[in-house]
């Protein structure tokens, strides 16, 4: 079991030091945000200088939460989430953090794979404000990772109650009935995510989704015509690559699909399986030393065990905000 950040963030118990706070009896200028370059910063994306002014601020003022939190907010946008953890927890010292907060918390336990965590935390934020949809929406996505697919349905069904027309839900939704092999709930999950977008769509997953449900029931030409789609709005994704690659071999259309999966390669040269795919492709097509090349990478990628998974990246759309 690997060791985890110690502290309240990790323990979930340490106490809420008191704080006093004595009104003025006369009216006072409010002070200007000691934070708001930081935040300046952060708008724009320049996260290491962030970093850099929030670890210079906190030196100076050691006892101020808010720019724990800050901190730990922008390292977690560094993808440093062990870090993150840390700075959460150091603030949590001086008082609670707020479910915007602690939202990123559990963002940070995803990026280091403890769903637990996770799970424990965004149920946290769902109970602290039971109306923010895409706590819900993170919660089941947490679930799913959990292999607890009857949660994660819950969880999404309630994120679209609160915000109907949410694409990324009924994908997920979609997802959770298929794990479930309810798959006409799948089917019409996936179908209402992409109509939900209308002719201008941005999000390729249900496309993808989609696509791969009905290429495993056959039905080649739907499935085509969907991958077709989601290779235009997502072409740095191999994993849609490597699903109409697929399609195109069941088709025999064997060109097309040797097309495919060198881009397919390009995007993910690691993945053992690509080059497998590849190799087959190229034997089928009678091109001996070409199948002969993939197959020696696959094998060498897989004795070294350095071969990866086919990704298919993932940007949410909405970042955790603080």
């Amino acid at each position: 079991m690997k060791p985890k950040p110690t502290g309240w963030i990790a323990g979930k118990k340490l106490a809420w030091a008191a704080i006093v706070v004595i009104a003025p009896t006369l009216p006072c200028q409010q002070p200007a945000d000691p934070l708001a370059g930081a935040r300046t910063l952060l708008q724009a994306g320049a996260f290491a200088k962030a970093e850099t002014s929030l670890r210079a601020y906190i030196s100076a003022h050691p006892e101020n939460a808010d720019a724990y939190f800050l901190l730990g907010y922008t390292l977690f946008r560094e993808q440093k989430a062990k870090e993150s953890l840390a700075e959460f927890t150091a603030g949590a010292k001086y008082r609670r953090p707020p479910a915007t907060d602690l939202k990123t918390v559990a963002s940070d336990y995803v990026l280091l794979g403890d769903y637990a965590d996770a799970d424990y935390w965004f149920t946290e934020v769902s109970r602290e404000v039971p109306k923010d949809d895409d706590a819900w929406y993170l919660l089941g996505r947490t679930k799913y990772n959990e292999n607890d697919f009857t949660g994660a349905v819950a969880c999404f069904q309630r994120a679209l109650t609160l915000h109907p027309k949410y694409v990324e839900a009924e994908n997920n939704l979609g997802l959770s009935w298929g794990e479930l092999n309810d798959i006409a709930k799948a089917r019409a999950a996936f179908q209402t995510a992409i109509d939900w977008q209308g002719s201008a769509p941005t999000d390729p997953q249900p496309f993808l989704n989609l696509g791969t449900l009905l290429a495993d029931q056959r039905e080649y030409d739907k499935a085509a015509s969907l991958l077709v789609k989601a290779v235009a709005l997502s072409p740095q994704n191999p994993r849609i690559h490597d699903e109409l690659a697929k399609v195109y071999e069941a088709q025999s259309r064997l060109s097309e699909a040797q097309a495919e999966l060198k881009k397919a390669i390009a995007l993910a040269p690691n993945s053992s399986e690509l080059h497998f795919k590849l190799g087959r492709i190229y034997r089928r097509e009678g091109l001996a030393e070409q199948s002969r090349q993939e197959f020696e990478i696959c094998d060498k990628l897989n004795s070294t065990h350095s071969s990866v998974e086919t990704p298919n990246p993932y940007i949410p759309q909405k970042p955790p905000q603080h």
